[in-house]
């Protein structure tokens, strides 16, 4: 009893001292006072989740008129311009309905309709098996998954059923009509559950295609032409572009190609590739590179993940003699690894210096070792170094 007291009595003398702890998780500094509450004035230091600058594209009149969009906003009008256009568009998956966690559906069930912009149960699995029914009868199927993480329970019905649905008939019918779109790749603070690159599992996958942009101006671009293919699509958005990516967007409605890279930026030592997110990171890269070694980098933003351009690839490659690939997923079994395959296949003998990935670790995605963890420019720009000295 005694000894009890005097713990009571120690932790009571603990409190009234003045104390100091201080939390290493997000550098946070507690200062706590002689009644054991924190100091409102406590200074907090705050990181910065963003690992590139966004650079947006010159402004092209082709398509005519534009606006200044984000990406969730070209995203948006995208989907209004399908269902304006398209009677038998609908839109679906959990939360569309008043806007979505990111609000790419925002206002579209006030002006299309309850029928045409719909709820649906938290079942990526029914999600994308009532995507593929409606596109067999017809409708053109928009099915959001909420996160691209959360996509795997509807794995089976992506590649057993939409993408053998016309083979299997032996197209008598098919699900061409289906695109399913998801949030993608890091964000700064989504840890295991909201950060997932998953789009090398679907690239072992005929019948469907795996599409990821860069920009606003992409994003509609594409997301049209994934609405119109006559092919099962699947549409990753890079989240972190979705309010930090803003450009001048037509607001027309536009395709782009689909399978057809882009080349951003052309140069003779190395060629870089890459595709959403990281687009931006290696345009970084390039401009440290020419600035810091003299190296003129060619830069190469993929976009269609399946089927690939292997051409615009390859005969980058046979001119600059290497080739740099980096993406947010895990190394091992990543989509870079295929597309190193291929191309030492197809250019061996140009090839001056092995073929490089800057890739994820082959670890579940972390929170706060995140900057760790993410394949940011100066990890890029080493490897550039070490090509050029083989």
């Amino acid at each position: 009893m005694a000894a009890a007291a005097r713990f009571i009595l120690s932790a009571t003398s603990f409190c009234k001292a003045s104390v100091h702890t201080w939390s290493r998780l997000g550098g946070v500094a507690h200062s706590v006072s002689s009644v054991c509450v924190p100091q409102t004035n406590t200074r907090i230091q705050r990181r910065h989740a963003a690992h590139f600058t966004f650079q947006p594209d010159p402004v092209s009149a082709q398509h005519g008129p534009t606006q200044k969009m984000n990406l969730f906003q070209s995203v948006t009008s995208a989907l209004d311009n399908t269902l304006a256009s398209d009677p038998t568009a609908v839109i679906f998956g959990e939360d569309v309905a008043f806007g979505g966690v990111f609000r790419c559906t925002v206002g579209l069930r006030d002006k299309y309709g309850k029928d045409r912009v719909f709820n649906t149960p938290l079942c990526e699995q029914g999600i994308v098996g009532f995507g593929i029914g409606i596109a067999v009868a017809g409708a053109t199927a928009i099915a959001e998954i909420q996160f691209a993480d959360y996509i795997y329970p509807a794995f089976d019905q992506i590649v057993n059923e939409a993408a053998k649905y016309r083979y299997r008939s032996g197209n008598l019918f098919n699900c061409g009509n289906l695109t399913i779109r998801a949030p993608w790749g890091c964000v700064g603070h989504g840890s295991l559950y909201h950060s997932q690159s998953p789009e090398a599992f679907f690239a072992h996958c005929p019948g469907i295609k795996v599409v990821i942009p860069r920009s606003p101006v992409q994003a509609k671009g594409l997301l049209l032409s994934c609405i119109a293919d006559k092919n099962p699509c699947i549409f990753f958005e890079p989240k972190i572009l979705y309010r930090a990516a803003v450009e001048q967007v037509p607001t027309e409605p536009y395709q782009i190609s689909l399978s057809q890279a882009e080349v951003l930026q052309e140069g003779s030592d190395v060629t870089l590739l890459a595709w959403g997110t990281q687009v931006h990171v290696m345009r970084e890269v390039a401009a440290m590179a020419q600035e810091k070694l003299g190296v003129s980098c060619e830069l190469i933003d993929l976009r269609t993940i399946l089927p690939w351009d292997i051409d615009t690839v390859c005969k980058s490659v046979m001119k600059t003699g290497r080739l740099l690939i980096s993406h947010e997923a895990p190394l091992t079994g990543g989509f870079a690894a295929e597309i190193s395959s291929t191309v030492q296949e197809e250019c061996f003998l140009n090839l001056e210096a092995p073929i490089t990935r800057v890739c994820g670790y082959d670890t579940p995605f972390p929170h706060i070792f995140e900057p760790f963890y993410i394949p940011d420019k100066w990890k890029c720009f080493d490897a550039i170094k070490k090509m050029i000295n083989y």
